[in-house]
C-alpha cells in the first residue's frame, strides 16, 4: 500500500511540472531558485533537472557573492591538493592548500541537478589566488589585546628564531638548563655572574591557522629580524674610526654599553674587547623588538669598606700641618647583587647579602687646628656609588678621561673622590657643568657632564665621599655618568693608571 502511495504523489508531481514548467518557481530549505533564463553564479549555472531525491550540493563565495555551485567536494579538494604540489610545496614543505580568508563553501542539500563549471570556478580560483596557505600563527598579546601577529612556515622556524634571541641577552646552556627547571651552579669567583631567570614580559600564542602565502614567513633569519625590531625597521649605521674600540662606539653613538654593540653586530664582533676594522660599518641601533625579554642575575663583586679617617689636635703642630699617625686602609666585603636587565640593559640592583673579608683600618691624622683639613690623602675613591665604568681612557679618538656611572642610580650623587678644596666650577659645551677640586698636594680631579651647576662655592672644603652635585648629562654626552681625570703638577693623567682600582668594577 506504501509503495503505491510512493507511485501515485511521484506521478502526480510529474504531471505538475510537465503542465506549469515554463513559470513555476519552488523553494527548498534555506535557497529559492527560478526556472527559466535565472541562472546562477559567475558562470550562469542552470538547474538542468529534478531529481526524486535530495542531493548534497555545495556553494562557493567570495566576500559573499556567488562563484559557483559544486556537485563534488572530493574535486575541489583533489584540485587544492593539486596546486599546492605544482605552486607552492617546494617554498612551503609541510603545509597544504585551502580556500582563501575572503572564500567559504556552504553544504546544502538540493532537488536540482545544476550545470557543470567546474573548469571554469577552479580557473577563476587560479587566476585571482584565492588560496590560503597552513602555517603557524603566533600572537602577541599586551592587557589582553593582540598587538602584533606573524605567520610562519612551521613552528619549529619560530622556536629556532626566539632562542636565538633570547641567547643575545642569556648564555644558551644556562637557558637550556632554566627551560628545563633547572638552576645553574651557584656564584664562587669573584666579578662572576649568573643568570637565574628569564621571562618575556608580553603573552604570546602559537596556533595553526590559514594565510596567504606572501604572509608567511620561511626562514629564521626573516622571524629573528621580527623579533629584533618589528616590522619595517630603519637602521642606522656608524663607520669605524681609527683607535675605535667597541666600547668607543657605543659611547659617541646613544650611550649603547659595549656589549649592546656586540649584541647588534654578533656577525662582526665576538666579544668586547676585539680589535675593530678602520672602515667597518657597525649597526647602532638597538633593539626596537615588539617583545620585552625580562632576565633575573646574580653578580658577585668584592666591594670597598672605605676606611674613616680621624683627627687629633696637636699642639706642637703648626697650624696648617698635619701629620699622619696611623695609615689607613680600606677594608673589602664580597657582594651578592640582584639585577634586573630588560632587553640587555641593566635597570636596577639590589644588594642580596654581603660577607666582610678585610677591615678597615682607620687613618688617624694629627692636625695643628681644630678646622678639617683641605688636603688630600692621595687615596682615592670612585666619584659615585655603585660604580661601573662604561668608557676607559681612549675608548675613541681622544677620549681623555674615564666615563664612569653608578649602575643602581643612574643620576645619583657625585661624589668627591679625596679631601680637598672647590677650584673651579663652570660649564662648556664639551663637559657641560663642571667642577674641579684642588687637593692641595699637587694633584686636582676633574668632574664632568653634572646634571646641573655644583652649588658650592670656590674655596670650599670637601672631604672625600662629600656630594659635589648630581650626575648628568650636560655638555657632549650620550648618557648620564661623570667624566673623571686627574691633573698631576697640571698634566692631565688617566685616573684608571695609579689612582683608582679600575680593574675592580665592572666595564659596561
Amino acid at each position: 500500500m506504501k509503495k503505491l502511495l510512493s507511485i501515485l504523489i511521484c506521478l502526480g508531481l510529474s504531471i505538475v511540472i510537465v503542465l506549469f514548467l515554463p513559470s513555476m518557481r519552488q523553494t527548498f530549505g534555506s535557497f529559492s531558485f527560478s526556472f527559466g533564463n535565472n541562472d546562477i553564479g559567475m558562470f550562469h549555472q542552470s538547474a538542468e533537472k529534478i531529481t526524486g531525491t535530495p542531493r548534497t550540493v555545495y556553494r562557493l563565495y567570495e566576500k559573499g557573492e556567488l562563484i559557483g555551485v559544486l556537485s563534488d567536494r572530493s574535486r575541489l579538494d583533489r584540485h587544492l591538493q593539486e596546486v599546492y604540489s605544482t605552486r607552492y610545496k617546494e617554498t612551503f614543505p609541510g603545509s597544504a592548500v585551502h580556500l582563501g580568508k575572503d572564500c567559504y563553501l556552504t553544504e546544502e542539500e538540493s532537488f536540482f541537478d545544476y550545470s557543470d563549471a567546474e573548469e571554469e570556478i577552479f580557473r577563476y580560483l587560479d587566476e585571482k589566488e584565492l588560496y590560503a596557505l597552513e602555517a603557524t600563527a603566533v600572537s602577541f598579546f599586551r592587557d589582553d589585546q593582540v598587538y602584533a601577529r606573524i605567520y610562519v612556515l612551521n613552528d619549529e622556524i619560530y622556536r629556532n628564531a626566539m632562542n636565538t634571541y633570547l641567547s643575545y641577552f642569556i648564555d644558551p646552556a644556562t637557558l637550556t638548563l632554566l627551560q628545563n627547571g633547572e638552576k645553574a651552579p651557584e656564584l664562587t669567583a669573584l666579578n662572576d655572574s649568573r643568570d637565574t631567570g628569564i621571562t618575556i614580559q608580553e603573552t604570546i600564542t602559537v596556533a595553526r591557522d590559514y594565510v596567504a602565502a606572501e604572509e608567511i614567513r620561511t626562514t629564521e633569519e626573516e622571524v629573528l629580524n621580527f623579533l629584533e625590531y618589528g616590522d619595517n625597521p630603519q637602521l642606522e649605521y656608524y663607520t669605524v674610526q681609527m683607535y675605535d674600540t667597541v666600547a668607543g662606539v657605543g659611547a659617541k653613538n646613544h650611550g649603547l654599553s659595549a656589549t649592546q654593540v656586540m649584541n647588534l653586530n654578533r656577525d662582526k664582533i665576538q666579544n668586547t674587547e676585539q680589535v675593530l676594522t678602520e672602515g667597518e660599518q657597525l649597526c647602532v641601533t638597538y633593539f626596537t623588538s615588539p617583545i620585552n625579554i625580562v632576565v633575573l642575575k646574580e653578580s658577585l663583586r668584592e666591594a670597598p669598606i672605605y676606611y674613616e679617617t680621624s683627627y687629633v689636635e696637636d699642639n706642637t703642630i703648626l697650624k696648617g700641618e698635619s701629620e699622619v699617625r696611623q695609615e689607613g686602609y680600606n677594608g673589602a666585603r664580597n657582594v651578592l647583587y640582584a639585577e634586573r636587565w630588560v632587553n640587555g640593559v641593566l635597570m636596577n640592583g639590589t644588594e642580596r647579602s654581603s660577607v666582610d673579608t678585610k677591615q678597615p683600618q682607620t687613618e688617624v691624622i694629627a692636625i695643628g687646628t681644630k678646622e678639617l683639613p683641605n688636603v688630600g690623602t692621595g687615596d682615592f675613591r670612585f666619584p659615585t656609588d655603585n660604580p661601573a665604568i662604561t668608557c676607559m681612557w681612549g675608548c675613541y679618538y681622544n677620549h681623555r678621561g674615564t666615563d664612569i656611572i653608578n649602575q643602581y642610580n643612574r643620576w645619583g650623587d657625585v661624589l668627591a673622590a679625596d679631601n680637598g678644596t672647590v677650584k673651579e666650577v663652570g660649564y662648556n659645551s664639551l663637559g657641560g657643568n663642571y667642577i674641579r677640586v684642588d687637593h692641595n698636594n699637587g694633584l686636582v680631579s676633574y668632574y664632568g657632564h653634572m646634571r646641573a651647576k655644583s652649588t658650592l662655592p670656590i674655596g670650599t672644603t670637601v672631604q672625600k665621599g662629600d656630594v659635589l652635585g648630581k650626575i648628568g648629562m650636560t655638555g657632549r654626552a650620550t648618557g648620564p655618568h661623570v667624566h673623571f681625570y686627574i691633573e698631576e703638577n697640571g698634566e692631565r693623567r688617566d685616573a684608571c693608571k695609579g689612582f683608582l682600582a679600575c680593574n675592580t668594577v665592572p666595564h659596561r
